[in-house]
């Protein structure tokens, strides 16, 4: 009995002579490696940016240039947070809670093509699960994930505001709304030859107008005033 707890008090020691030698990180390394500066033309948008905000506000224009700072690099490494934080003074983990918090800025690298389907209710009752499983079939990718050759990442989000045109894909900045299995298929096509559809509606309808046609304002609107001369008129006991 005694020998069974002294193996097991001298256990943690062996466990922890067995582990590996662990190396160290070099930070100034990777500092160095992911050294952010704003080039010339974003520097200059960066002043028209803050010169929008009085010189006690200046802290108002962290979303602006983060989002400035992600589009030069195409996403948000510690060095860039840490430049807009000193370019308007503010603190370096304040700035990172802000970048950490909406989901717009990215941590880490993505693909060129960013690919978010939308997967809310009325997305959903529409063919948002199908337009999710032609994006994983196509592309070869899960949820989360980014293709190897950096073109691609699959994300889902909860709602982009188009219910009336679902189901909808976000790719960047673009929304394309109405799709079908076919025309996602086009969609996806185009961009692995580095073409970019337009975007908006693929149904044909302009907007979010009723599918079928217009049903509202089907004349010609009276002009200013029409009927105001009718109301002057004396009544009639």
């Amino acid at each position: 009995m005694f020998g069974i707890v002294k193996g097991l008090l001298q256990l943690p020691g062996r466990v922890l002579l067995k582990q590996p030698n662990r190396c160290k990180l070099d930070a100034s390394n990777m500092y160095d490696k992911l050294k952010f500066e704003f080039t010339e033309q974003n520097l200059c948008r960066a002043k028209d940016l803050l010169s929008n905000y009085p010189e006690k506000e200046q802290r108002g224009a962290l979303l602006p240039l983060l989002d400035l700072a992600q589009r030069q690099y195409g996403w948000l490494p510690i060095t860039a947070i840490k430049a807009v934080a000193d370019m308007i003074k503010v603190d370096h983990f304040e700035a990172w809670e802000v970048a950490y918090y909406y989901t717009m800025f990215r941590q880490h690298p993505e693909g060129k093509y960013r690919l978010t389907v939308c997967t809310s209710t009325p997305c959903y009752l529409r063919g948002g699960d199908v337009i999710l499983n032609t994006c994983k079939e196509v592309l070869q990718l899960k949820e989360n994930e980014t293709s190897s050759d950096m073109q691609f990442t699959l994300k889902t989000a909860c709602c982009y505001g188009a219910c009336v045109n679902a189901p909808v894909l976000g790719i960047n900045d673009d929304i394309y709304e109405d799709l079908t299995v076919s025309e996602l298929e086009c969609i996806l096509d185009n961009l692995k030859q580095d073409v970019i559809p337009p975007a908006g509606p693929r149904s044909g309808r302009f907007c979010s107008e009723p599918i079928s046609g217009p049903t509202t304002l089907l004349v010609e609107p009276p002009p200013a005033g029409f009927g105001m001369q009718e109301l002057c008129k004396p009544k009639k006991c």
